[in-house]
């Protein structure tokens, strides 16, 4: 039997005002599911939504975020940063990444500039906001403008994906101009920011890092079979723009590796994968850990 007076009540927040609202509903749906699976007799869960309107709920009733004071003990908020700033507020402990981490992994040229310093290259690419009918004028207009933004900028092959990596819209290659604007045109539908990269041949390396994990300040779980000469370049890449970063419990650093040996950063992310067939879980696995060992960590660290 569970022994419910020594539960901590975990809140997990989801939804919001932003392009991520689905996919912050997902990610908090899985988390709730794997806590009351693998971890309810540690923990129990109070599920927050914010609706699209900003209005919040707690276990589907509305209400307000000053209720949380008596609701919870820690919030893991797979929502905007926004959010967490108005828990902090009424001071309750939050796993959520500063709001200038968040920022910096929505916005490509924002990261690019942050790491200047840092030695750190990214693919070539541009970032087309969301399209507005009554700003941006026809479709068929509005496609034909950003595929000549896109050329001048860098040549093709590309990558054409909605920004907050949205899987529903799927991720085009486009080697021609007319596919570049189909894929434009296909992901519109989606109403979503797109991020139009360059297409680098190479592996690609996901590298999940965590503070104060296993003793050490930043620790980096195994990268996989890739050259034990590159390994350590990476997890040095990945360690540096964790503490650059900073402020953040877990981060995942996407690489991709050249077959010449060139590093590329494509990205960063702070809402982990729980599910059982994530690259997280498997990294987990090999150094044998279990993903209730990280979500504990993860709670335990800001209680």
């Amino acid at each position: 039997m569970f022994k419910v007076k020594n539960q901590k009540r975990v809140g997990i927040l989801r939804g919001g005002t932003g392009e991520d609202y689905t996919s912050s509903l997902q990610a908090g749906a899985d988390l709730i599911s794997f806590i009351i699976e693998n971890l309810a007799d540690k923990y129990k869960i109070v599920d927050i939504l914010v609706d699209r309107d900003g209005v919040w709920h707690i276990n589907g009733i509305q209400t307000q975020p000053a209720e949380l004071m008596h609701r919870v003990d820690v919030v893991w908020n797979t929502s905007h940063s926004n959010a967490s700033t108005i828990l902090k507020q009424f001071s309750i402990p939050t796993i959520c990444a500063t709001s200038f981490a968040h920022g910096i992994g929505g916005h490509r040229a924002f990261l690019q500039q942050h790491i200047e310093d840092l030695d750190i290259k990214m693919p070539r690419h541009i970032v087309l906001p969301l399209y507005q009918p009554d700003f941006d004028g026809p479709v068929d207009e509005y496609v034909s403008k950003k595929v000549q933004e896109v050329f001048r900028k860098f040549a093709g092959p590309w990558i054409v994906r909605t920004l907050t990596h949205d899987s529903s819209a799927g991720v085009h290659v486009a080697k021609t101009l007319p596919e570049l604007a189909q894929a434009i045109e296909d992901i519109l539908v989606h109403k979503k920011s797109i991020l139009v990269e360059e297409l680098i041949a190479g592996k690609v390396v996901p590298v999940h890092s965590m503070q104060d994990f296993r003793g050490e300040e930043v620790y980096t779980l195994p990268l996989g079979n890739i050259d034990s000469s590159a390994k350590e370049g990476i997890i040095n890449l990945a360690k540096k723009l964790h503490r650059h970063l900073g402020g953040h419990t877990y981060m995942q650093s996407n690489f991709l590796l050249t077959p010449k040996g060139k590093v590329y950063l494509t990205g960063v992310s702070f809402h982990p994968n729980v599910k059982k067939t994530s690259h997280l879980a498997s990294a987990l696995e090999s150094v044998g850990a279990k993903m209730h060992h990280f979500v504990e960590h993860m709670i335990e660290k800001v209680s």
